[in-house]
């Protein structure tokens, strides 16, 4: 049927209309749109961040430790969050993260029109519309997800604004990294590069493809595609091979290479990252209080606030060397579970055990009481408003545990005094190392085990050190009354009658061996730790001169009491006051502080700290280089000889040796030291350029071993210096010396002791090498 003139004009007429119609809709849609911005962008519908906030969106950042060879040692978080730069990633993972996440990353301005659209029509089924830069808007400033349609809109709007504003703000390389930056992975790995350090044990321009497309995979969902988690195992395996796929897709993976890598099996080098994991624990707890005090005294020059630790992203420069902390952290634990193994042997039927030298009554009455008074869960309990009897009873009942064991934790139904006991039976070390000419502390263990004994045994505690002080007597006498290292002195018994130096009776030590009747050189005296010739030294000089030149070698003495027992080491000092001692004979009579902290720089890399050298002289330098060739004799002849035996022998206790025979044939300067009842076991030794001291002992100085052949300081603690020095020596970087000791210009003090004694008229004495430690 012929369509007339007039139909045909109506129909043109309606088709005009309509289209007219749908532009004006369209055109009433992008006005909508258009306001719809202009209202979002004036803040209608709620503030936007300004500019300022667009250049420093609130992040909590890490407070990153950083080890002298440029090895994170760990961190103080919040969050633990330290950004990394574009340059820091390794292209693989940006390919990965563009090809999964924004395959228009590289083209759009912030808002993907394309996927936006998609998104509209098949409704989310092929794809989201949020790119790279939405998600980063998101992730900063949507502080919770909205509720309803109506604001999701909003929020929506507002991360386009947002996201067109950081396009404009930030190059597209820096986006990445921040966004990278921003997205938490569980287990404490906030960021990429906690993520890698995490979850593959290395930084993340090291990560390779597959390791990439890991991280890349757990962006859609951490939790959901997490590859630690066992139920989550097989979705992060498959989401990864879609980030494969995605790869090749885009150019950026052969199919080749996908059809390799997807059969490989995810490998993860899981490495937490708390404040009792990683290297270093004890170290970053006392660095964390030094901190705090500086924090204190230098708030932020710009407001006048305090830095916060946990939020600021400072960095802090340390002079722990982190290739010679894991040394001394492994001759630590090797040493201590062989020792400890020994001990508890020797305790199977010990009624007391751990405890030697008291009554069981005792033990429940003093040790126990007390140690349930001062627990973490006492202070609990009180807190929650508990009696005293209930508290007490509370420790009878017996609870589900997991105890610490040098075999791993172990699960168990304990009452918590019994687990009072079961901590007090673990032998205790401490170690510290510094480089003397420095005062650069460059290993610092303060314990066995950082999660389970938190007490740090290299500045907090102080224990008697026993022999160990002796060349600060014997450095006394040189310096005071001209005494060489090859004159002699009879060992026979010695008494200081009461009423000397406010004696309250008469005080005659003993030789350890029991042995009397030599004249010894103070060289020999000090190498088999003759105690007699130590209290005619201390006669001849006196207590108050021992402890006036201690103090100026920056040990505490505002506790020492100026009796001559002082010469055996009977007043507590920390390992760390000794060390920092010991290191002035190696300097040359130059003191110089243990320093922890070279620098401090905030987020930005303004240095806010640096460290100004504060060097001493303290010492005569022939006075230090005198009482080193006495220490020399310790290793040479005496009590630390076994350093330099090259075979292992038939010692019925080689098996506690750790790294046994040392072979350590270059010059070696050092002092054994044990104390009464063998509660305390130390080894001080130097190198020209290494001063390292090493304690043992338990908690409690009732904790002990029955006999000297185990419990003195050179079974208990000298095989973990041993040990030590073995190890920084096979890595020849560190650069640690195997040279003698610098000689001083024109040194009037006689030191060849065979020489002296021809000058003299007199035989050398023979060494008879039977002087314990003591």
């Amino acid at each position: 049927m012929a369509v007339s003139k007039a139909q045909e004009a109506k129909r043109k007429e309606d088709l005009r209309a309509n289209v007219i119609l749908f532009w004006k809709l369209v055109g009433t849609a992008i006005g909508l749109l258009v306001l719809l911005f202009l209202l979002t962008s004036w803040g209608v519908f709620g503030s936007l961040p300004d500019h300022t906030k667009l250049e420093n969106p609130d992040t909590d950042l890490a407070t990153e430790i950083v080890a002298s060879d440029g090895i994170t040692l760990g961190k103080f978080y919040k969050d633990n969050r330290t950004p990394v730069n574009f340059e820091d990633l390794p292209q693989n993972m940006v390919d990965a993260l563009v090809s999964t996440e924004d395959e228009r990353f590289f083209e759009h301005s912030g808002i993907d029109w394309y996927g936006t659209m998609r998104a509209v029509v098949f409704l989310g089924q092929r794809g989201g519309a949020s790119t790279i830069t939405q998600q980063l808007a998101k992730n900063y400033f949507t502080e919770k997800p909205a509720t309803n349609i109506v604001e999701r809109i909003g929020q929506k709007l507002k991360e386009w604004i947002i996201s067109i504003r950081l396009e404009k703000q930030y190059t597209k390389q820096e986006i990445i990294a921040q966004y990278l930056n921003q997205i938490t992975f569980l287990y404490n790995a906030d960021g990429v590069r906690s993520a890698s350090r995490i979850y593959f044990g290395k930084e993340p321009k090291k990560l390779n493809v597959e390791e990439s497309a890991v991280i890349v995979a757990m962006l859609k969902n951490p939790r959901q595609y997490n590859p630690r988690r066992e139920i989550s195992k097989e979705k992060s395996f498959q989401r990864r091979n879609q980030v494969f796929v995605q790869m090749v897709r885009n150019g950026k993976m052969t199919e080749a290479m996908k059809d390799s890598l997807r059969e490989q099996p995810i490998e993860l080098n899981f490495s937490p990252e708390t404040h009792n994991d990683g290297m270093a624990t004890y170290f970053r707890e006392y660095l964390r209080s030094w901190l705090d005090d500086w924090i204190e005294d230098n708030p932020n020059p710009a407001d006048g606030e305090k830095y916060n630790l946990y939020r600021d992203g400072l960095k802090v420069n340390v002079t722990i060397d982190s290739r010679m902390q894991a040394i001394a952290e492994k001759s630590v634990k090797d040493h201590m579970k062989n020792l400890q193994a020994e001990f508890d042997h020797q305790n199977r039927n010990l009624k007391t055990a751990p405890f030697r030298d008291v009554t069981e009554k005792e033990v429940d009455e003093k040790i126990l009481a007390s140690a349930m008074r001062r627990s973490e869960r006492w202070r609990i309990l009180k807190a929650d408003g508990k009696s005293d009897q209930e508290i007490k009873d509370s420790f009878l009942e017996k609870t589900d545990m997991t105890v610490f064991s040098w075999n791993g934790p172990i699960d168990t139904l304990m009452r918590p005094i019994d687990s009072i006991r079961y901590y007090k039976k673990f032998l205790q070390a401490g170690m510290m190392s510094m480089e003397p000419q420095t005062g650069h502390v460059k290993a610092w263990v303060g314990g066995i085990n950082h999660e389970n004994f938190k007490f740090d045994h290299v500045k907090k505690g102080k224990r008697q050190p026993g022999s160990t002080f002796k060349p600060f007597l014997y450095a006394t006498a040189i310096d005071l009354l001209k005494f060489s290292p090859c004159m002699k002195f009879s060992d026979g018994e010695y008494t200081i009658p009461a009423g000397r130096y406010g004696n309250q009776r008469d005080w005659t030590p003993k030789n350890s061996s029991g042995g009397y009747g030599q004249m010894r050189t103070l060289k020999n005296a000090l190498a088999n730790s003759v105690n007699t010739v130590s209290a005619r030294l201390i006669d001849e000089v006196g207590p108050q001169a021992v402890i006036d030149r201690v103090k100026t070698l920056g040990i505490d003495t505002s506790n020492m009491s100026a009796q001559p027992a002082l010469a055996l080491g009977t007043e507590d000092v920390s390992l760390y006051e000794m060390v920092a001692a010991y290191g002035v004979f190696a300097n040359g009579g130059i003191y110089n502080e243990p320093v922890l902290v070279t620098s401090i720089e905030d987020k930005n890399g303004t240095v806010l700290y640096q460290y100004r050298p504060d060097s001493k002289d303290v010492m005569n330098p022939e006075v230090a280089y005198t009482t080193v060739k006495l220490m020399e004799g310790v290793v040479q002849d005496g009590s630390g000889a076994r350093l330099q035996d090259s075979w292992r022998g038939n010692q019925s206790y080689a098996n506690i040796l750790t790294d046994y025979p040392y072979d350590l044939q270059n010059p070696i300067a050092g002092k054994t030291g044990t104390t009464q009842n063998q509660s305390d076991g130390w080894f001080m030794g130097m190198v020209p350029n290494l001063v390292t001291g090493v304690w043992v002992g338990g908690e409690d100085r009732a904790v002990h071993f029955p006999g000297i052949t185990y419990g003195q300081g050179a079974s208990m603690a000298l095989p973990i210096w041993g040990s030590y020095m073995k190890g920084v020596y096979k890595n020849e970087n560190l650069e640690v010396s195997k040279e003698s000791f610098p000689r001083p210009a024109n040194l009037s003090i006689q030191t060849d002791c065979d020489a002296y004694q021809q000058e003299n008229g007199s035989p050398s004495e023979e060494d008879d090498g039977g002087e314990l430690d003591m």
